[in-house]
């Protein structure tokens, strides 16, 4: 762009302006260096104006506050990524900053992945895109042998063995649970800067796993472990880099000096040593612009706290401050319900202004049971797929993991694909490295020379590739690791399928594929979401069911501090901005069938709507799900043994209808003859034998032996999906087994 040349960049800030992804994890030499305002090819020749001219007014100003400070109001829904990647590529456009000395910070990497993204697709190289982790990892690494001496410690990958190892070593005992709430609990003392002996006097206000005092000696015995293994985890990293910049002023001075203006995402969730790192990057300079939403701040919990957004003008009395209002996210009826929400929780400031026009009224529906809460959920999003909504844009929300389980055999039942948010990275996963491999390779091929097939289009390729890996084009019915894997291959084949459409080939596949994966941006994966609200943080789907919305679960029964309960409404409010369409908010009078109905409705329904609790909609509210879709039986009173008649407790007493001190009644014959039937289907389907049918299921058949569908329909497990995939079968395997079992009476047990 004409001015002068910059000075070259450390190795430790990345591959910027060497032809590497950007946001590559090697480390590298100096960089060549570069010009102020590098953006790509062809981007230099457009108008400034046309660059702003795709933003709203609002969106505008913040594209438009080159120089910091910077505060920007976001609500749910308003584009504030836009705003702020429009921001940058302004900046750089007109040479008021280098993409290359700036550093934008986002709390995930699929969040800094979407940012890398949107980034390269508006023509800026160079911008270093990460988490507050991932760049302070690199910062520690870099330095390490300079401040601390020596080869850098590993990061600790599995934190759970170490943790049970110190509780160990204080001679108290913990099982996986409070090992994970201890997990949870160092780590919140160490976002908040607290080490072990201040513990005890800091988690006053808390409610710690164990005795405040017993945590504390597990914290310091924990710690003690890392540093005789030379290992420190990611909370560390955060805590070690910030010493080192305060007690190096030449270290933090060549950040400084590398890093000139930060871009700070997601304030709202920024913890304490966060803040303090981010401080120590900025020196005494106040080029920094912050985006967050006090609404939406729901990890207090894990440190984060809000104070340091609102605080904001009043630490920067000139910021520049932006309030983003238009949600080009939800209808008109879902905002108003957000709103309300908002208004509730004393944040009226924050109000929406839908820009998405009219919609459907958001609804309630109550169930008599959580089983019928899940079968009725399943069959709305069954009506939903049937309508025309892709699985990928529904999802369920729930509070607690506790509630996932009943919503993955009912989606399971009828034959819905479902997605589980969480675990590893998407391109760390070893079947897309795999996969990933093969595809490269057959690109190689293919540009060598050699003979390969290219018969079709991209994705009839690319599924041709992985067939090797066991890909077809049907779904599994199976759920848990069969079904992960082949949504991971699916997912690269959805996305062959879309970068084909304009004839490009494996080779450009494989570029796009190698640039996602340096930006953390994974295909989208097929099938229904299922995942907590926290976990959907940032996301947003078509249709949303919020799930499990009772007093006890949300808000959760742990908490009752009025700071809690404005958390958890905060929580709520996340989840209802998640539809941009579609939202249904269930919950259930009792946990289990035949239950006593006594639970109360999320004390969060009465502040957004009053509504007719059991309105005509998903299904009728009074049912279990015994039978077809069409044909339901109800339930009145408890499950009972049909042994003893004492109440059925467990799911798997449930599924055989016999208490389990009542002797069994099926031939040990038909037992086998239907295990042995079992097997035979899981290996045809190449799944494990509990996909087929569970133990209790294959029980509850040989001693009930059902002549009839209604009758295998009301044995639990057994659903319509299955019936049409097996019924016949086993009708004719049970027929048999009742003329034996009639026929021989020393084959009875």
């Amino acid at each position: 762009m004409g001015m002068e040349a910059i000075l070259p960049l450390p190795g430790w800030l990345g591959n910027a302006g060497r032809g590497h992804p950007v946001g590559g994890e090697s480390l590298g030499e100096f960089s060549d260096g570069g010009v102020w305002g590098s953006v790509g090819p062809g981007c230099d020749d457009a108008p400034v104006d046309d660059l702003l001219d795709a933003l709203d007014p609002e969106q505008r100003a913040v594209a438009e506050a080159l120089e910091g400070p910077v505060v920007v109001w976001a609500g749910a829904g308003t584009g504030k990524t836009r705003a702020v990647t429009y921001r940058i590529a302004h900046a750089a456009r007109v040479g008021a900053h280098d993409p290359r000395r700036g550093l934008a910070v986002t709390f995930t990497t699929r969040a800094a992945g979407e940012m890398r993204d949107r980034l390269l697709r508006l023509g800026v190289e160079g911008m270093q895109v990460r988490t507050f982790h991932s760049a302070a990892l690199r910062q520690l690494r870099h330095f390490w042998p300079r401040a601390i001496g020596g080869e850098p410690y590993d990061v600790v990958s599995r934190i759970a063995p170490l943790v049970a190892e110190a509780a160990s070593r204080c001679r108290v005992s913990a099982d996986q649970a409070v090992v994970r709430d201890l997990i949870g609990e160092i780590a919140w003392a160490k976002q908040v800067e607290v080490d072990p002996d201040a513990y005890a006097e800091r988690a006053s206000q808390r409610t710690p796993p164990l005795a405040a005092t017993e945590v504390a000696r597990i914290y310091a015995a924990y710690d003690d472990i890392k540093t005789e293994r030379r290992l420190i985890d990611f909370d560390d990293v955060l805590l070690m880099t910030v010493g080192i910049l305060s007690e190096r002023p030449d270290i933090a001075d060549e950040v400084r000096s590398a890093y000139r203006w930060f871009t700070v995402d997601e304030f709202q969730d920024v913890s304490p040593v966060q803040h303090r790192l981010l401080q120590r990057w900025l020196g005494d300079r106040q080029e920094v612009c912050v985006v967050g939403d006090a609404a939406q701040t729901i990890y207090s919990f894990a440190g984060a706290t809000d104070r340091y957004l609102r605080d904001f003008p009043s630490l920067y009395p000139h910021a520049t401050q932006v309030r983003l209002v238009r949600d080009y996210r939800n209808t008109e009826p879902i905002v108003t319900w957000a709103n309300a929400v908002l208004a509730a929780s004393g944040r009226p400031e924050g109000r929406l202004i839908s820009q998405c026009g009219p919609g459907p009224q958001p609804s309630v529906r109550s169930y008599d049971d959580e089983v019928a809460e899940a079968t009725a959920v399943a069959a709305y999003i069954r009506d939903l797929i049937d309508a025309g909504t892709p699985a990928e844009e529904i999802a369920i929300l729930v509070r607690i993991n506790a509630l996932m389980p009943a919503f993955e055999e009912s989606l399971s039942e009828v034959g819905i694909p479902l997605v589980l948010r969480g675990g590893e990275r998407f391109f760390e996963r070893p079947v897309v490295r795999e996969a990933i491999t093969r595809i490269r390779g057959a690109a190689r091929a293919g540009a060598s020379g050699t003979e390969v097939a290219e018969e079709g289009s991209l994705a009839d390729q690319v599924s041709s590739i992985l067939s090797v890996m066991g890909w077809t084009t049907e779904a599994p019915r199976a759920t848990g690791a069969v079904r992960e894997r082949w949504e991971s291959m699916a997912s690269l084949v959805d996305l062959a399928a879309v970068h084909g459409q304009d004839g490009r080939g494996l080779t450009s596949l494989v570029e796009e594929i190698d640039r996602r994966a340096a930006a953390q941006h994974a295909p989208v994966a097929r099938g229904v979401t299922l995942a907590t609200i926290h976990a959907a943080k940032g996301l947003e789907w078509d249709a949303v069911v919020i799930a499990g919305c009772v007093d006890g679960a949300l808000p959760h029964s742990q908490v009752t501090s009025p700071e809690g309960i404005d958390e958890e409404r905060r929580l709520f409010y996340v989840a209802l901005t998640r539809a941009r369409r579609e939202l249904i908010l269930t919950w259930s009078r009792s946990r289990q069938p035949g239950g006593r109905g006594s639970r109360q409705r999320s004390r969060f329904i009465d502040e957004v709507t009053e509504v007719d609790s059991d309105p005509a909609g998903i299904v009728p509210t009074s049912s279990v799900r015994r039978g077809r879709t069409s044909r339901r039986v109800a339930r009145q009173g408890p499950a009972s043994c049909r042994s003893c008649g004492r109440s059925l407790v467990t799911g798997a007493e449930r599924a055989r209808l016999r208490c389990r001190t009542c002797p069994p009644t099926a031939s040990e014959a038909t037992v086998e003859r239907l295990r042995a039937w079992r097997l035979d289907q899981a290996r045809e389907r190449d799944v494990p034998a509990y996909v087929i049918f569970t133990d209790a299921t294959m029980e509850a058949l040989a001693e009930m032996l059902p002549s009839d569908t209604d009758g295998l329909l009301a044995i639990s497990g057994i659903g319509p999906d299955k019936v049409a995939r097996y019924g016949s079968d086993l009708l004719a395997l049970l027929d048999e087994q009742r003329h034996e079992v009639s026929s021989d009476p020393m084959s009875l047990p």
